[in-house]
């Protein structure tokens, strides 16, 4: 079929919304609500007015466009006055009851709607009442993200992520009309509820009403203390999209900017997260070969995901004696640094302070957890997502694409294999254990080194390896997203499907597209695919490929750990236990009736 827009003739199929088909013939339309990633509520924002004449009719009509079906013989027009004037007072109105102290905001510059409040040429905003903003909620109890209602615009792009991508449904419209803003389900906070951190609502949110627990004062105060020593570790879904900050190309490999930064920054020793990717593939490849070999619980469930750690603690319970005790690589990092790299740089442990960098929002509360200690002192210090170190540097004056290359310091922690580097991408931690399993069960090494049927950014996918004799055929499965999770744990539970390891991400892509990653509206899923190549490029162009060729790691074990897994010490700071956190909420009236007749 075919209409025009702006005096342009296009094509469209039938039910395509006026805006899907502008977008498609590059015709900008704002809005504040749509994301093309999740299926919002349409028409919440209101800002995607256009004016339309149906065929056969005369009369002008303003409409939302993006739940307004294109057709046949319409005509469009996105930028008459009459539109530009509807746009600019939608965008005022929205403003009305919106803390407009923009320049404390976390999305200061990067804020959509600042950016459509320019679009429609706002000068100036007649409406202002503070009196509703101000009574709304500030919610700082998660280590992890911070819920501050003054600035929601009730879009309703947290709400969607959370339910229909995420499946953990906390975050609900709470109220009506003025005194409306984003709840949280059976709680009043994000500490005391089944939010498990994972940031998805933060990487979605327009602007600045949800967003991750800025630590940045706290590492600035660690790196420029002179009786600290800081040690700076980062992951590495970090160096492939902290570029994005900085306008650079998706996917580029920002590694040797990231070191020459931190060093300029004050940072005493720069490592990477890497080294201990490797030291996981040791603990949890053992752990998997322990469990098969003495019939312990079936499938081994990753624990590097503190999203879905989270997740499978106040969901599935009873899963927990599946899930690997191995830690992640971020917390296997700081016991490591704060034990055999103080040890072994003379350094003591409670002058050292361990920074990460990470694509989590997660990872902060991970680092948090009261088991996650040594001798009572944190394993890691200090978290900041990616987002936070682009703008610890713009702070700091420093401009990533100037810096100079410079490499990792090696101090017995320095290096890294190419199955530590493709953790950042989801199926990466089960071909990485995959690589190391095969080599420590047959004495060889995998024919095929690169495991393709894990490879990709669908939600589940699934593999089969043979062991030998003493094994037999591995059946592993991967999942991203907490959607995919869930249905695939549910196989498991319901007898549907066998495996012997699975890994989970609590966000899709992985740790690519982590809540703590750079926003990006439109294009996505370009921005994952970007990142994932670049990702598996630089396992393809490493030198070691398997973690079990870690000169440094293998260094270590003979010096310090003994034995992976097996050893009082590998156990003893490697790895660790979950709780059942799941709450029982009781919802009917009943229910509270006969407690309180019990209590009468």
């Amino acid at each position: 079929m075919k209409a025009i827009i702006n005096g342009k003739e296009v094509e469209f199929r039938e039910n395509d919304t006026i805006l899907q088909t502008a977008r498609r013939y590059d015709m900008f339309i704002p809005t504040l609500c749509e994301l093309e990633e999740i299926d919002h509520t349409p028409g919440t924002c209101r800002v995607c007015l256009v004016e339309i004449i149906r065929a056969g009719d005369s009369e002008r009509q303003i409409v939302t466009s993006c739940n307004t079906p294109l057709e046949e013989g319409m005509r469009v027009f996105t930028r008459s006055r009459k539109v530009r004037e509807q746009q600019r007072l939608q965008v005022e109105l929205l403003l009305a009851d919106h803390d407009q102290d923009c320049a404390s905001c976390v999305r200061h510059g990067n804020c959509e709607l600042q950016d459509a409040a320019q679009f429609v040429g706002l000068r100036e905003s007649r409406y202002h009442y503070p009196e509703f903003y101000r009574q709304r909620t500030w919610d700082d109890s998660s280590p992890s993200i911070i819920r501050n209602m003054s600035r929601c615009i009730r879009c309703g792009r947290c709400i969607a992520i959370c339910r229909d991508v995420q499946t953990t449904d906390i975050l609900f419209y709470d109220d009506k009309g003025l005194n409306a803003e984003i709840g949280v389900r059976d709680s009043s906070c994000l500490d005391n509820s089944d939010c498990v951190t994972c940031g998805q609502c933060t990487l979605v949110c327009p602007v600045g009403a949800l967003a991750e627990h800025d630590d940045t004062e706290e590492v600035i105060d660690y790196l420029y203390d002179p009786d600290i020593f800081t040690v700076v570790q980062f992951a590495p879904a970090t160096r492939v999209v902290l570029g994005e900050e900085f306008n650079m190309k998706p996917g580029t490999n920002v590694q040797g900017e990231m070191i020459t930064a931190f060093r300029k920054l004050g940072a005493d020793i720069v490592l990477d997260t890497n080294f201990a990717a490797d030291v996981v593939i040791m603990e949890e490849g053992t752990e998997l070969l322990h469990r098969i070999r003495n019939g312990e619980p079936l499938p081994l469930l990753t624990s590097c995901s503190p999203g879905w750690v989270n997740f499978v603690e106040r969901n599935y319970p009873e899963m927990l004696p599946n899930v690997s005790s191995t830690k992640s690589p971020q917390q296997c990092f700081g016991a490591i640094a704060k034990t055999y790299l103080a040890e072994k740089m003379n350094i003591p442990a409670e002058k050292m302070r361990v920074i990460a960098i990470m694509p989590c929002t997660a990872k902060k509360e991970e680092s948090k957890r009261p088991e996650f200690t040594v001798d009572g002192r944190p394993e890691v210090d200090v978290v900041l997502t990616t987002r936070e170190f682009a703008s610890l540097l713009k702070r700091e004056g420093v401009w990533l694409p100037d810096m100079e290359k410079g490499e990792f310091d090696n101090p017995w922690m320095g290096e890294f294999t190419g199955a530590a580097e493709i953790f950042g991408s989801t199926g990466g931690v089960m071909e990485a254990a995959v690589r190391t399993v095969y080599h420590i069960v047959t004495g060889k090494e995998l024919p095929a080194i690169e495991l393709k049927q894990v490879r990709g950014l669908e939600g589940i996918r699934e593999a089969e390896l043979e062991l030998g004799d003493e094994i037999g055929t591995v059946r592993v499965a991967v999942a991203n997203g907490l959607k995919y999770a869930r249905e695939l744990i549910e196989r498991v539970k319901r007898g549907e499907k066998q495996y012997h390891f699975i890994e989970i991400m609590a966000c899709p892509g992985g740790c690519l597209g982590g809540g703590g990653q750079p926003k990006h509206k439109h294009n996505y899923h370009m921005y994952l695919e970007a990142r994932q190549k670049a990702i598996y490029e630089i396992d393809k162009n490493c030198t070691r490929r398997q973690s079990h060729k870690n000169v440094l790691v293998k260094k270590m074990y003979d010096d310090y750990f003994g034995e992976p897994y097996t050893s009082e010490r590998a156990h003893t700071l490697l790895h660790t236990s979950y709780t059942d956190k799941k709450r029982v909420i009781r919802h009917t009236i009943k229910e509270i009736w006969d407690e309180l007749s019990v209590g009468r």
